[in-house]
């Protein structure tokens, strides 16, 4: 395992880097067109939950921005730890942000009972964000283990928690489309809150488990 290390630091690092960075700025380029869609969408729509998932993008893109700058950090040691524990506790606020987001605007949805209209688009983004989100994901665990960071592994498992979001915002948009079950919306962004919180607590905690490898 040390000489694997080694290995790594001397002559694979910097390439590991370059794809975390391509990787993380694909996700920023992606997050941004997801979450202006989905924020215009939804309030066309007065869909609560489609308009968290845009906000979500952009949470989003704030952790990536912050996994960002981890990378750009990785060449000093000294840089890189300290912008390890920064990077984590920033990525952990965002999901806090988001929790607390969705968890004020679909309470007031379902207390007002606010009924959306069905929402074309919200179906094809959401669908679009399940096919693209694993892919993305996946290749950025396989970065934060190579690099052995808890800050990236945390980014990943944001951009992982955003495909389930996906399919959760997809249920309750076919249902209100489908069968006029307008509850269904704001149910389904209330279903997003504890796990969006409980990564959130874990991050600014630094308890944030490392993907394999990353010991």
């Amino acid at each position: 395992m040390v000489n694997e290390v080694a290995v790594l630091t001397m002559t694979d690092r910097q390439g590991v880097v370059r794809r975390g960075q391509w990787l993380t700025w694909a996700t920023i380029a992606y997050n941004s067109l997801e979450a202006v869609l989905a924020i215009a969408s939804g309030l066309i729509a007065g869909s609560v939950a489609l308009v968290g998932f845009g906000f979500d993008s952009i949470i989003e893109v704030g952790s990536s921005v912050a996994g960002l700058w981890r990378l750009h950090a990785d060449a000093s040691h000294e840089h890189r730890e300290r912008a390890e524990r920064r990077a984590l506790r920033v990525i952990g606020v965002c999901f806090l942000l988001l929790a607390a987001y969705v968890l004020v605007d679909a309470s007031r949805a379902l207390l007002l009972g606010e009924q959306p209209d069905e929402s074309i688009l919200g179906i094809v983004i959401a669908a679009g964000s399940l096919l693209v989100m694993p892919l993305l994901a996946r290749a950025k665990r396989g970065v934060a283990a190579r690099l052995s960071s808890r800050a990236l592994t945390a980014e990943a498992k944001q951009t992982e928690l955003c495909m389930y979001l996906s399919a959760i915002l997809l249920g309750g948009l076919i249902l209100n489309a489908a069968l006029g079950w307008w509850w269904a919306d704001p149910v389904a962004a209330l279903v997003m809150v504890p796990l969006i919180g409980y990564e959130g607590v874990e991050a600014v905690r630094g308890r944030t488990v490392c993907a394999d490898g990353c010991r």
